[in-house]
């Protein structure tokens, strides 16, 4: 067994984050940490919030935590953040929007950064998740960096997916071009105390109704996170949209799917690190210039490392 498993079993917030950062760095145990990671996961919820920078999404989830606390559930939070282009650190570090659970033995925040990942997540964000719950967090909340034509990747990872919008900032003609409805499980209008609710409320209603499908009606919740309004309605909603998951199965066909993703990604990932080792060993391909044809290249280096490459690995 990896040393850390036994200690994340014991609740050993150390051995948590050492984890967290072993998948992050992606260093050569991490399959063999998940692995077993994955055998010992609970059935923690996990929720993703997602939306333009300054939605208010950090102090959102920092009022949400309060909200889960008074129950005596436990908390962890993922924040995905841009990458430092200097550090390849995260960028933002929305942990010091939520001060006010430092303290707290029963929230775990981790501020991760995106390193170049599409989809407003880190690479490593699922294997974090799956850390946590492993842990017996009752919940994890996945905050993403931001809404965008990549940002559909909260999807694959999360039960909840809840996208973050606020009056008058045009966010929803972009979810709308972006396919963010399609994936949208339940609406935030933030910051309600704004001028211009009422035009965007109707507006999502109309575009939820245009976008209908046979699933439940995506529902729609003002909350003002600065005066800690509509939390709990907040709450409320994703704990009907858990329970409708697992009552009709969709829980259930939505995690399959995710792990078949999951399942290629991972093949995916073990052929590039393959193919990368492939190039730096093999003195005979030629090192790339500005004239090269890229894709007559690619064909090329893949061409020798599947007829190379593949035989040395037998």
């Amino acid at each position: 067994m990896h040393p850390l498993v036994e200690r994340i079993k014991q609740k050993d917030v150390r051995a948590l984050a050492r984890a967290i950062t072993i998948v992050e760095n992606d260093e050569e145990d991490k399959l063999a940490l998940m692995s077993e990671v994955f055998s010992i996961q609970k059935t923690a919820l996990y929720v993703g919030l997602t939306g333009s920078p300054g939605a208010g999404k950090s102090s959102l989830v920092n009022r949400l935590i309060a909200e889960i606390r008074q129950e005596d559930k436990t908390v962890a939070v993922i924040a995905v953040d841009p990458t430092s282009p200097f550090s390849g650190g995260a960028l933002l570090g929305d942990r010091v929007r939520m001060h006010d659970h430092f303290t707290d033995d029963g929230v775990f925040i981790r501020s991760m950064a995106t390193r170049g990942s599409l989809g407003g997540l880190a690479r490593a964000t699922k294997d974090a998740i799956r850390i946590c719950d492993a842990y017996g967090f009752d919940v994890v909340i996945v905050e993403t960096v931001g809404v965008g034509q990549s940002e559909l990747d909260i999807m694959k990872i999360v039960d909840t997916t809840a996208v973050v919008l606020t009056p008058n900032s045009g966010d929803v003609l972009q979810i709308f071009k972006a396919g963010i409805m399609e994936i949208a499980d339940l609406f935030i209008i933030n910051k309600a105390d704004l001028h211009g609710v009422g035009k965007l409320r109707a507006l999502l209603r109309e575009l939820v109704m245009i976008t209908k499908t046979d699933r439940r009606e995506t529902p729609i919740v003002k909350t003002i996170s600065t005066e800690n309004k509509g939390i709990d309605k907040l709450w409320k909603e994703i704990n009907k949209h858990h329970q409708y998951l697992y009552e009709t199965m969709e829980g259930e066909k939505r995690r399959t799917n995710q792990l078949e993703l999951e399942v290629y990604e991972l093949i995916r990932e073990e052929i590039w690190r393959d193919i990368q080792q492939f190039i730096m060993n093999d003195e005979h391909i030629p090192p790339i210039t500005a004239t090269d044809d890229p894709y007559q290249l690619a064909k090329l280096i893949f061409t020798k490392w599947k007829k190379e490459g593949a035989i040395k690995g037998d």
